[in-house]
C-alpha cells in the first residue's frame, strides 16, 4: 500500500498493521492462548498456595490418582498434582523460549547488521562463519555441549553453584548456535536498506556509522527481525525439551515440559495422561507461535498478504 493510500484511509500505519493482524484468526488465537499460557504460568506460585498443593509435594498413598476436583489433571508418579507441576514446567519451558529466541535474535543482529552494512572482507569473513555454524548437525551438536562437565572447564565455581537446573546453560548454548536465520535476513534486509537515497543523504550530513544504524537501519530492518524470533521460540521450546528429554536439559527437581516426558515414559501405558498433558503443552505452544509468527508477517509486510488474497 502507497502512502497515498494509507493517507487516504486516514489510518495510521500502526493502525493498519494491527488490523492486517486481526484479520489472520489463526494469529489472533494463537496470540490469546500464549498470553494465558504465560500468565497461568507466572500465577503458578499463587495457585499452586490458593490450591494447597505445592509442585513437589510427593503423596505416595495418592500417586497416579485420577482427575478429580483436589487434582484436575490427576497426579503422578510421586503423588504430585500434575496441573500445578505444567503450570511450573511452563515457567521454564517459556523462558527459555523466550530468553534463548531474544539472545540469538540479538547475536544475529548484530552480526547481520555488521555484514551489510560494512560489506567487503567483514562481510566475507561473518557469512561464512555463518555457513560454518549452519552446516553443523544442531541436535548432536546441542547434546554434545550440554553433555560437558562445566567443572572441568576454567569457569568460576559461583556459576555453576547459580546454575543448579541447568537453564541457563540451556539458554547460552541454543543462543550461540540459533542466531543464524536471524543473521542472514538482517543481513539482506542491511544491504537493501544501504542502497537508498536517505542513507546517503544521512552520511552526506555527517552523521557517523552508529547512528546510521541506530537511527535509519534498524527501524527497518526490525521486521524480518520481530518475525524470526516469534518463530525461533517454538523451536527453542522444542530444542529444550529433547534435551531435557534425553536427560541433558533442565534438571530435576524443577520441572518443565520435557523432562515431565522422560519421567513418563516407564508409564506411557499405565498413566498415558503423563505424557499426554505435557505433551500437548508443547505441540500447543510451538503451532501457537508458528501462527503467531505467519500473522505477524502478514501484518508488518503487506505484499504478503496480498499474495495470500
Amino acid at each position: 500500500m502507497t502512502a497515498a493510500a494509507v493517507l487516504a484511509a486516514g489510518q495510521s500505519p500502526a493502525r493498519l498493521r494491527l488490523n492486517r493482524f486481526l484479520r489472520h484468526r489463526a494469529a489472533v488465537a494463537s496470540g490469546i492462548l500464549l498470553a494465558a499460557l504465560v500468565i497461568a504460568s507466572l500465577l503458578a506460585p499463587w495457585i499452586a498456595e490458593w490450591r494447597g498443593t505445592p509442585p513437589d509435594a510427593i503423596d505416595l498413598l495418592n500417586r497416579l490418582a485420577a482427575p478429580s476436583w483436589r487434582h484436575p489433571l490427576g497426579t503422578d508418579e510421586l503423588g504430585r498434582d500434575l496441573l500445578i507441576r505444567i503450570l511450573y514446567g511452563g515457567r521454564i519451558s517459556l523462558a527459555v523460549g523466550l530468553t534463548a529466541a531474544v539472545a540469538a535474535a540479538s547475536i544475529g543482529t548484530v552480526i547481520g547488521v555488521l555484514a551489510g552494512y560494512r560489506g567487503g572482507v567483514l562481510d566475507a569473513i561473518l557469512m561464512r562463519l555463518t555457513d560454518f555454524v549452519i552446516a553443523l548437525p544442531l541436535l548432536p551438536l546441542l547434546i554434545v555441549l550440554t553433555a560437558l562437565d562445566l567443572g572441568k572447564l576454567p569457569i568460576p565455581d559461583g556459576w555453576l553453584v547459580g546454575d543448579p537446573s541447568g537453564l541457563w546453560r540451556i539458554v547460552v548454548i541454543i543462543a550461540l548456535v540459533g542466531w543464524t536465520t536471524v543473521a542472514r535476513l538482517v543481513r539482506g534486509a542491511t544491504l537493501a536498506v544501504r542502497q537508498h537515497e536517505y542513507m546517503r543523504a544521512a552520511t552526506a550530513l555527517g552523521a557517523g556509522p552508529m547512528r546510521t544504524v541506530t537511527r535509519h537501519v534498524l527501524p527497518n530492518v526490525a521486521s524480518p527481525i520481530v518475525v524470526a524470533t516469534t518463530l525461533s521460540i517454538g523451536q527453542v521450546i522444542l530444542l529444550e525439551s529433547v534435551l531435557s528429554f534425553l536427560g541433558l536439559g533442565i534438571q530435576p527437581p524443577v520441572a518443565s515440559w520435557g523432562n515431565m516426558l522422560t519421567n513418563a515414559q516407564e508409564l506411557v501405558w499405565s498413566a498415558p495422561r503423563l505424557a499426554v498433558v505435557p505433551g500437548l503443552a508443547i505441540f500447543a505452544t510451538v503451532i501457537a507461535c508458528n501462527f503467531l509468527g505467519d500473522g505477524l508477517q502478514d501484518a508488518i509486510d503487506p505484499r504478503a498478504l496480498q499474495d495470500r488474497r
